[in-house]
């Protein structure tokens, strides 16, 4: 007997209709007693997904599992809202094989994330940070997306830079029926809420994330910018014009850190609403979500440095700070999407909005030898990070039969502004001229005494579009899917960054010396004591740089026999990558720094998968796949970035080039009841040239940049496991509810391979050098955990939203940056971490309402980033995080 039976899917929504999408947070409606895999609702929009008739045998396999072709992870809106977190990349870290790392970025199975590709809707969004290629995941709040998933074998569909896996979400469209829902938050850390930290005045505004103009560039350095005249006496400048100049900045309010003793709680604030209406035979509607943020964290630790070299058999601190920070972090983010269904075609025209900053004070106290000797000294930074992100979207998905046919088209922009990032540097004195001092002073000249101030912008336009057309071949012996596609993507980045030095024309009196930041360079002192801005911008503080790709593919989906499906496409691809440095000052001509990079290459990019699905509720999936990894434009511009996260001095190095992998991966699923599954799979990766993070030593000072190393492998295993316990048989309070386990373990082992003869090209110079000067054999990839587990447990209620959950987080120690010459490669270790989420809804003058606790980092794991050799130790960046605690109220209307 056949037992196939055919599933008819609308576009790529794997289907029942679409609940309202605060209310598939707050309140989802219990499942029924017993639904059939066809009512799983879950919304997913990707490219060459198209509107289809699949063949099936497994009718026990999640609708979004078995239409899949690849081999996918997924999170509805119920699972994203189980876990309990505001934002995406919080959800994410809870798949198996998925670490967060800062927060933000996800990696797959322990690959950094140039190898993880995201999307929405199935197109391209640029980010905002331009220490990174992908966008902060951070930034999308849970509440406006209707699913996340996670692909991790190669279809030539997507874009071929295809390393771990893409991250595809979608977000919210019509509505199932109308809604309107508001919330609030509010929350408390350990280390932080209620605690001492350091503030500094800034703008009226800054609570917003929004500077009132306190910040602006002052036109003297916009002109000096932009005419390419160094701020410097000489030609181009006077004394006075340089005093002029140096008067104009704001002072005190971006200079002058004070002590705060009671750090606020954090908030946040939300609503979404949407409605839809029948309009014949069509169904339109719209859904808005919006909401705000404030977070406070305050960072108390360590941050050393050791110039030990080869041979070296003991670690000492050359640098030893005890450092505090405080950020005061403020999100905005706003959702108006519009959507129709006619027939089995879909529309939805999605606009986004995201305004995410930080505001910073840094103290540091220690000392460094390695130009001061053993002086104590004390430095205090200030800072304002503002990102941008704005998307606009149109999609269409259309089925007509046998053919189907998606189009897609985006706009997107992002900016990070960072205004005023000061640094003043202060050491302590016993005496001067015979004069007993014992005071921290700056006298603008010595080692270890400097004032600096730093401005830099970005701004990023990224166009994309695409079509994908679909057709179902019937009447031959077995059923054919044509689908063919093209898609084109050009991101366009203006990035600069002008570092500036406050110096004395003479030398300045001991007691204005030892005054505080604000006073020291107050006008009076400017222009009594001859102290001007110059420009220390000497390496091409400004560049452009440009992406454009051309791609087209062709791909074939056969059913030789029953449950048996076979996959195959080809992706060409063609990329060019420029990045032009500008040398504004010309400070170096003819410098390799101002040697531009111009990357021209095609590519053919073959994957297939083969499925075979021999039982209603088992299959198997083999997948083999070539794809590439390109430079980020970061990673090639040789403008100096200072990272206040690491406390290190980043820079790119242009004469990098792609990277070249090839996938294999293997995988068993077992669904065994509803909303039960085990999965298994091994996978395995060959990298050619790949791109990783090297530290070399100039002038005493420690910078990461980044080189090409010959070859990298990459080979693991995955488990996965969720299974119900229904708890009907203990009594009537628990009829209803199920007790829920849910597990996942990945091991990666990733390793360098360099062989005598292998060779890359050094940074700053491009010469040709032997690998082995860089890398080390057989050293892991950075950002990679061998081992990373999650574990959730808790109780749910069938019949109303109760749930009780404990998360398990763990991620083995990884490497962050490797070491300087000689050194041991510097470690961070994520550790084990337990969070608790507790969801109940209830009624409130008629009115449904969901609280929900949370309980964060309950073990206070710290972060931790040190080096380690034989028994020594050096904590190059090591904090308390503190236990986190919020509750949130959301009500429905």
């Amino acid at each position: 007997m056949n037992t196939r039976t055919k599933l008819h899917i609308l576009s790529t929504t794997v289907l029942a209709g679409l609940a309202a999408p605060a209310l598939a947070q707050a309140q989802p409606a219990p499942p029924p007693a017993a639904p059939p895999a066809e009512e799983e609702s879950v919304d997913v929009s990707i490219p060459g997904g198209g509107n289809d008739e699949i063949v099936i045998v497994g009718r026990r396999i999640p609708n979004t599992i078995r239409a899949s072709r690849e081999v996918v992870s997924v999170l509805s809106a119920a699972d994203i809202a189980r876990t309990g977190e505001g934002d995406i990349a919080g959800a994410l870290k809870r798949v198996t094989g998925l670490s967060v790392v800062g927060g933000s970025y996800v990696y797959v199975r322990g690959l950094g994330e140039r190898y993880s590709l995201a999307l929405l809707n199935g197109l391209p969004i640029p980010s905002p940070d331009p220490l990174r290629r992908v966008v902060p995941l951070d930034l999308f709040p849970t509440s406006a997306l209707a699913s996340s998933v996670v692909q991790k074998s190669y279809s030539a569909n997507f874009p071929g830079e295809f390393g771990g896996g893409v991250i595809n979400l979608t977000t919210l469209t019509v509505p199932a029926e109308p809604f309107f829902s508001v919330g609030g938050s509010i929350g408390a850390n350990t280390a932080t809420t209620g605690q001492l930290g350091y503030v500094y005045a800034g703008g009226r505004h800054d609570w917003t994330g929004f500077d009132d103009g306190v910040r602006n560039l002052p036109a003297g350095i916009r002109q000096s910018q932009d005419a390419g005249t160094l701020l410097a006496v000489g030609q181009n400048y006077t004394v006075r014009q340089l005093q002029d100049i140096t008067a104009s900045l704001t002072n005190a309010e971006s200079n002058l850190i004070f002590a705060q003793s009671d750090i606020p709680v954090n908030w946040g604030a939300n609503m979404a609403g949407g409605r839809a209406w029948d309009v014949g035979d069509a169904r339109i509607g719209f859904v808005f979500a919006a909401g705000f943020s404030q977070e406070w964290q305050t960072k108390a630790g360590k941050q050393q440095r050791s110039n030990a070299g080869r041979g070296s058999t003991e670690l000492r601190p050359n640098v030893d700070f005890d450092f505090v920070s405080t950020e005061m972090r403020s999100v905005l983010n706003g959702l108006v999407s519009f959507g129709a269904e006619f027939g089995q075609h879909k529309i939805r025209f999605v606009n986004l909005y995201v305004n995410d900053s930080i505001k910073e004070a840094r103290i540091q106290r220690g000392t460094e030898d390695v130009n001061v000797g053993e002086a104590l000294l004390q430095r205090e930074g200030t800072a304002f990070f503002r990102r941008q992100l704005i998307d606009t979207q149109l999609v269409g998905e259309f089925k007509f039969d046998d053919l189907t046919l998606d189009l897609r088209g985006t706009y997107a922009n992002s900016k990070r502004l960072s205004p005023y990032e000061r640094l003043n540097n202060y050491a302590f004195v016993e005496t001067v001229g015979g004069v007993t001092i014992n005071d921290f002073v700056n006298d603008l000249r010595s080692p270890g005494q400097s004032s600096e101030v730093a401005f830099s912008r970005l701004n990023e336009n990224v166009w994309g579009g695409g079509i994908d057309l679909g057709y179902k071949i019937r009447g031959g012996p077995f059923p054919i899917r044509l689908t063919a596609g093209y898609a084109y993507s050009k991101a366009e980045r203006q990035s600069e960054r002008f570092d500036y030095r406050y110096q004395s024309s003479g030398v300045l009196p001991i007691a204005v010396a030892q005054q505080r930041p604000d006073f020291l360079l107050s006008d009076f002192n400017i222009y009594t004591y001859g102290i001007v801005l110059n420009s220390t911008s000497t390496v091409s503080p400004r560049y452009t740089a440009d992406l454009t790709i051309h791609a087209g593919y062709g791909q074939v989906e056969i059913e030789p026999a029953d449950g048996v499906q076979f996959v195959a496409g080809v992706r060409y691809e063609s990329g060019k990558q420029n990045v032009t440095p500008i040398d504004v000052f010309n400070t170096n001509p003819g410098s390799t720094f101002n040697q531009p990079t111009n990357i021209d290459r095609n590519y053919w990019l073959p994957s297939g998968t083969l499925t075979w699905n021999f039982a209603e509720d088992m299959q198997l999936r083999f997948a083999a796949s070539k794809t590439i990894a390109r430079p980020q434009f970061r990673e090639l511009a040789p403008q100096p970035y200072f990272d206040t996260e690491s406390d290190r001095l980043s820079f790119g190095n242009q004469f990098m080039i792609n990277s070249e992998l090839v996938n294999l991966e293997g995988r068993y699923e077992w669904y065994f009841g509803r909303d039960e599954r085990l999965a298994a799979g091994v996978f395995y990766k060959d990298i050619k040239n790949p791109i990783d993070s090297i530290v070399l030593v100039q002038g005493g000072t420690v910078q990461n940049t980044f080189a090409n190393a010959p070859k990298a492998r990459l080979y693991g295993a995955e488990i996965e496991v969720q299974k119900y316990f229904p708890l009907s048989g203990l009594g009537s309070f628990f009829e209803s509810r199920r007790f829920m386990v849910a597990a996942n373990y990945t091991f990666t082992s990733s390793s360098i391979r360099v062989r005598d003869g292998d060779t890359t090209l050094f940074p700053l110079t491009g010469e040709v050098r032997p690998a082995t000067d860089l890398f080390i054999d057989g050293r892991p990839l950075t950002g990679q955990s061998d081992h990373v587990a999650n574990l959730q447990i808790g109780f749910q209620d069938e019949g109303s939203l109760s749930e009780q959950t404990l998360l398990i987080n763990y991620a083995s120690d990884r490497v962050a940056f490797r070491g300087p010459t000689g050194q041991p490669d510097l470690i961070e270790r994520p550790g084990l971490i337990f969070d608790v989420v507790i969801r109940q809804g209830f009624k409130l003058f008629s009115r449904e309402i969901e609280l929900k606790l949370e309980g964060r980092n309950l073990t206070n794991v710290r972060y931790q980033e040190f080096q380690t050799l034989n028994d020594s130790r050096i904590d190059t960046n090591t904090w308390v995080r503190g236990r986190t605690f919020q509750a949130s109220v959301t009500a429905k209307f």
